[in-house]
């Protein structure tokens, strides 16, 4: 046996040492923001080459998106919602003609959008087939296309399995990473200066955050080449794609910390641009523009009003078309600013200037249809804010089965105090639609003002469904059963009192599996 030294250690070995027990804290720390819940989600062992599955990987999906779904930012508004769904699901049909969705993953995963009101000019992928979009987003863009070449990027990283696909390249990575520090640290206590040590475990370090990054940036050049075929199948204009770059380019200019591309996490901008443009043969400055269309300038108008910009900014809206600047604009850019001026003005309260403001934008839109319906549901949208409800209905087409009309012609009926003709259209949304749960809860307002507790009840607990939160349905669930049983308290349906006692069997079903899966957890 060798004697144990007598002298002390040298600070450089101390120094290893500290290195290593931080760089081991941060790995863990990256370790479980690399791979959130992998416990949960019942995924392999770390190094053993398995990969997530799509149940996996819904299942931590949910687990984001229920967070999302009470963050305050997060937004449900009708119209913006139709507007970006009629993209997406042209993207998603699309995509399953070219079979880049196939059906397993069509089946398992959600498919959702959850709008934000962040400003920030951004979208971003989730696990499980979530996506997030900010309204900042929305209000930059300058076309549907434009639109749809995001989207459809998002979309691809969702169907190529990007997000699993990372986690099982950590995964692997990671017992890599922890053996090149164990060596280092032994270099480091064998060494007096401790140089080599420190070389070998930044030098690991740096390998394993250069291969992610690799990995990442290939990730991102095939998400542009799928999503630019997947748009295009969609009937979107290619040069959409070049031009969303482009304003990604300059949105990102000022933010940019000038990184050479290889410490990139993304390609730059201006290589997916040159991409896109070499696709379809684009020459810089040769493409035609897409034009401006008017219903397009309305639904940014209404992004930028609704990211919350602050009272000081939605009076200089609302003055707006009283400046030179409106008279110059194009008939698209003139309705945008109306229509951008007359929300403002609802959301100030000033509701005269709002109406007048609208006026303007309704004789502006006149020779448009989709413009036109725009600007009639933001006229009823005002008249409900300013508690003229029969105004708003007189304005609402009750037999109409979109959904931004139903929504605000449901709201219109309770205050009105006559829902009961509203409530057949949106039970039978809900039934097609059983995720919406601006829906239910609009639905279950309808129950409640035509006085039927039981069927309001079991609505506002679908709507917690919806949003995933299942413990708050389950007690609505109960709550309802509990008014059943009180003797003499509502007549009885028994046709509903059957559905609430099947749905509240089912949501604690899955309750008590997710309790199981933190137990095993917490082994």
């Amino acid at each position: 046996m060798t004697p144990i030294d007598p002298q002390p250690l040298s600070p450089a070995p101390h120094r290893a040492g500290r290195l290593l027990r931080g760089l081991c804290a941060g790995l863990l720390v990256a370790a479980q923001i690399a791979l959130p819940l992998r416990a949960q989600a019942q995924l392999p062992g770390m190094g053993d080459g398995g990969e997530m599955t799509a149940s996996a990987e819904r299942h931590l999906g949910d687990q984001i998106a229920r967070e999302l779904y009470r963050d305050p930012d997060y937004i449900d508004d009708p119209v913006l919602v139709e507007y970006v769904q009629d993209i997406w699901q042209r993207l998603l049909a699309a995509a399953r003609v070219r079979g880049e969705l196939t059906p397993e993953l069509d089946e398992r995963f959600a498919w959702t959008i959850l709008l934000g009101r962040d400003r920030n000019i951004n979208a971003f992928a989730l696990p499980g087939g979530y996506l997030g979009l900010n309204l900042g987003l929305v209000a930059a863009v300058g076309s549907r296309d434009e639109l749809a070449t995001v989207l459809g990027h998002e979309l691809s990283h969702v169907t190529q399995r990007h997000i699993a696909r990372i986690m099982t390249k950590q995964s692997q990575q990671m017992p890599l990473m922890l053996a090149a520090l164990v060596l280092g640290a032994i270099a480091a206590t064998k060494s007096r200066s401790g140089d080599a040590g420190q070389a070998m475990i930044m030098g690991s370090q740096a390998m394993f955050m250069q291969n992610q990054l690799s990995f990442s940036r290939d990730m991102e050049r095939e998400a542009d080449r799928v999503g630019f075929g997947v748009m295009t199948q969609a009937g979107y204009a290619p040069q959409g794609a070049a031009a969303m770059f482009e304003k990604l380019q300059y949105a990102s200019r000022l933010n940019d910390n000038g990184s050479y591309p290889y410490l990139r996490s993304h390609p730059l901008n201006s290589e997916r641009i040159a991409d896109m443009q070499g696709r379809f043969q684009f020459k810089p400055g040769t493409s035609a523009a897409l034009p401006l269309v008017m219903d397009h300038a309305m639904i940014a108008a209404r992004a930028r009003v609704l990211t919350r910009p602050g009272v000081d900014v939605l009076r200089q809206w609302a003055d707006a078309p009283a400046g030179s600047e409106f008279a110059r604009g194009s008939p698209p850019q003139q309705a945008g600013m109306l229509y951008a001026a007359a929300l403002s003005a609802s959301e100030l309260r000033d509701f005269k200037a709002a109406r007048g403001l609208v006026q303007q934008l309704v004789a502006r839109t006149a020779g448009d249809p989709p413009s036109a319906r725009l600007a009639r549901l933001l006229s009823a949208e005002i008249e409900l804010a300013a508690g003229a409800a029969p105004a708003a209905a007189a304005l609402l087409n009750p037999k109409a089965r979109e959904r931004p009309e139903m929504m605000l012609a449901a709201q219109a009926a309770v205050a009105t105090h006559n829902p009961a003709p509203m409530i057949p259209p949106l039970r039978d949304w809900v039934a097609t639609h059983p995720r919406d749960a601006s829906a239910w809860r609009t639905l279950a307002n309808l129950y409640g003002a035509n006085n039927e507790p039981v069927s309001a009840i079991r609505a506002d607990a679908e709507s917690n469904v919806a949003t995933l939160d299942l413990a708050a349905a389950r007690d609505r669930f109960k709550a309802a059963q509990d008014l059943i049983r009180k003797p003499g308290s509502v007549q009885i349906d028994h046709y509903e009192a059957s559905i609430v006692d099947t749905r509240a069997r089912a949501i604690d079903a899955l309750l008590r599996e997710q309790a199981a899966e933190a137990r095993q957890q917490q082994r």
